[in-house]
């Protein structure tokens, strides 16, 4: 489920940790409103939909930039940063324009993704094929809402990947976790490890993955952060909850150089949101 501040008009080449440019197009949480998604009822998909799902995906061949603007168009193409130990490709898959990533360590290569939300072949090309592909081992949900994981079990089928989510989210995905993951747990893969971060308010489970680059942190959001304000929440007490994680857990331990990937849209830093942060909670969203 969309519930935040998106991209606008596409963005400039932004140099290494520049935020891309504002556009007057975005909107902020409380503009998008669509009914609770399937998965808040704990909706569950049956094997036999997945094998569905994967016979009628659409093939679509990815291409793959290696200009990284935080930008990306649905059905465009993908963006891939260099970062030395660790690659990120990013790409905008189903009609909510929903992020996927996925981070391969360069020195083994396994890979990590985030969000399998849609168009499974995509995820798949994004992927590769051949003998120098990588290896795509393990795949994170960062929240329940169903626009996060439609091609969650057609990808996990595909490249056998070992699931992961929080505890309190996990009950509510189409297919079962291999593991559960609380604030402060680490998720490793070749040589690279990725911390977790428990945001609550947009969803119970809602986590955040921070990537300690040696050119500064790399943070991947979901859908509690995007430019221009938190996630969508449904009430003030899950509104301070999730302001209160982000001030606490994000804004607070974190320097201005973090670069955040969102779970829609468009990334940013949070040197360039940090001056917003009495603005979000004067206004309660």
């Amino acid at each position: 489920m969309f519930d935040g501040p998106r991209g606008g008009a596409p963005a400039a080449v932004i140099p290494s940790l520049s935020p891309p440019p504002s556009s007057p197009g975005r909107c902020h949480p409380a503009d998008v409103t669509r009914p609770r998604s399937p998965a808040e009822s704990a909706c569950r998909v049956a094997a036999a939909d997945v094998d569905a799902e994967v016979t009628a995906a659409k093939v679509s061949a990815v291409d793959v930039l290696d200009e990284y603007t935080g930008h990306t168009d649905p059905g465009g193409a993908a963006i891939r940063r260099d970062l030395g130990p660790l690659t990120i490709s990013k790409v905008s898959v189903g009609p909510m324009d929903n992020n996927a990533y996925l981070l391969v360590c360069t020195a083994t290569h396994e890979a990590l993704l985030i969000d399998a939300a849609n168009e499974p072949e995509r995820i798949a090309d994004l992927v590769g094929s051949g003998p120098d592909r990588p290896e795509l081992r393990h795949l994170v949900t960062t929240h329940r809402h169903d626009d996060h994981w439609q091609a969650l079990g057609a990808v996990a089928g595909m490249f056998q990947t070992r699931q992961i989510a929080h505890p309190l989210d996990a009950p509510s995905l189409p297919i079962p976790m291999d593991e559960v993951v609380e604030d402060g747990d680490t998720i490793a893969f070749g040589e690279i490890e990725l911390e977790v971060i428990h945001l609550r308010g947009h969803t119970p489970g809602s986590i955040a993955l921070l990537y300690r680059g040696a050119d500064g942190p790399h943070l991947f959001t979901g859908d509690s952060l995007f430019p221009g304000g938190p996630g969508k929440t449904w009430s003030a007490e899950d509104f301070g909850s999730l302001v209160g994680d982000l001030e606490d857990r994000v804004f607070g331990p974190l320097p201005d150089e973090t670069w955040f990937y969102p779970g829609h849209g468009d990334d940013s830093t949070l040197g360039r949101e940090r001056p917003s942060l009495p603005e979000w909670k004067a206004r309660g969203w």
